[in-house]
């Protein structure tokens, strides 16, 4: 569904309230009974967990599972795929400035990645709320052909041949991201942590340069690009702002006041729960007292998304997940201590070889609202969105 994405950024800049968009698609996996290696190699199955992750959740959008190995394969890379983890690149694929010249760039044809655009496609037609894929960045992708250790030398040794392989990982990106523009999506979210590994002056030269030709060429008033950096710590974060993406997200080694400070206030930032010490491994307790802390420090920046540090892993227990929300509804002022969406289950996909027809619904209940920060989020029965509390009289204290 298309959606004007700056005026949507700019509603939630405006809105009192708080919203979260955890990165988080495994549980999803594990709620339709499936295994990672199913959902990373069929778009149908894929889709499938997304959509059941937004039937009980009312995260701010939807996101895709970040895979960071699909533009690795296209260009010709060894991938292992474990069963219930995520894939990983075996090797690496160019070695010198001879190999980097032969590489070809990739149709849109190549390895996975027609089934990751027909799982965004199949979600776009069916989700009530925004869409936001997932790419690596052409840093991270380099790192991943060239070999992570030789690429952090090579830019000081070589620099002319790492920016020759940069060129094609950005062209093949900007491709990919197009690509998922016409499937469907509202934006993408362009993973790009090997960059966190560099200095400012580094980032700037070898990761944002060409991030920002992605931009420019995908970025829209209907399409929004956010760009993930888990491993800067503070370092590279105003090489970051350079790109021009309207949402900049941050793992947890990252001091968010220092992020909200760093970043401009007309751009969402995000973060940062630990998705692993935290979400998966914390209590419930632990998983409230930590959104709850981000939430009250970042009070005074209307721009603020709490999200986990990254993609929260295999495993998180559901007990945790509804205790983010819970923090959120808590902090809103809501006293509807509901914060799921109990809907009667996800619903049939549309038929993957009829993309043309009408979106699908995820449930027959009551359409999400359009007001504030609740945009997305599925109403309970008694028609009152759960993190908001609009629908009925009371309920919110008012954070202006």
């Amino acid at each position: 569904m298309e959606r004007n994405m700056k005026q949507w950024v700019g509603e939630l800049i405006a809105s009192p309230d708080r919203a979260a968009l955890p990165i988080m698609t495994h549980s999803g996996i594990e709620l339709i009974g499936h295994s990672v290696r199913d959902a990373v190699t069929d778009g149908e199955v894929h889709a499938r967990a997304v959509l059941a992750l937004a039937e009980r959740y009312p995260s701010l959008a939807s996101t895709v599972i970040m895979d960071l190995t699909v533009e690795a394969e296209a260009f010709g890379a060894e991938i292992h795929f474990p069963e219930d983890d995520v894939p990983s690149v075996v090797g690496r694929l160019v070695c010198d400035r001879a190999g980097i010249e032969a590489l070809a760039i990739p149709s849109l044809d190549a390895g996975r990645v027609p089934e990751y655009l027909k799982a965004n496609e199949l979600v776009a037609r069916a989700s009530d709320r925004p869409v936001l894929s997932g790419c690596i960045g052409p840093y991270s992708l380099a790192g991943r052909l060239y070999d992570m250790s030789e690429i952090m030398m090579g830019i000081y040794i070589e620099p002319d041949t790492i920016r020759l392989l940069l060129d094609k990982c950005t062209e093949f990106i900007t491709e990919y991201c197009k690509a998922l523009k016409r499937a469907g999506s509202n934006g993408v979210l362009i993973a790009e942590p090997a960059a966190g590994l560099l200095s400012d002056d580094a980032c700037r030269e070898f990761s944002s340069v060409y991030v920002r030709r992605i931009v420019e060429q995908v970025q829209d008033d209907n399409f929004a690009v956010i760009l993930h950096n888990c491993g800067n710590t503070g370092q590279c974060t105003a090489a970051m702002v350079v790109t021009g993406s309207m949402g900049y997200h941050f793992g947890n080694g990252m001091d968010m006041a220092a992020a909200l400070r760093d970043c401009p206030s007309d751009t969402l930032v995000m973060g940062n729960v630990d998705p692993v010490s935290v979400f998966k491994m914390g209590t419930p307790e632990q998983v409230y007292g930590a959104s709850t802390a981000l939430l009250e420090m970042a009070a005074g920046h209307p721009n603020f998304i709490l999200s986990s540090g990254c993609d929260t892993p295999p495993g998180v227990p559901a007990a945790n997940i509804e205790a983010f929300y819970r923090a959120v509804a808590d902090f809103n002022g809501s006293d509807d201590r509901t914060v799921l969406s109990r809907g009667g289950g996800v619903q049939p996909l549309p038929d993957p070889r009829g993309l043309a027809g009408r979106p699908a619904q995820l449930s027959s209940g009551p359409r999400p609202g359009r007001h504030g920060r609740c945009r997305g989020a599925p109403a309970d029965r008694r028609g009152i969105h759960p993190v908001c509390g609009n629908g009925r009289a009371g309920g919110r204290r008012d954070r202006r």
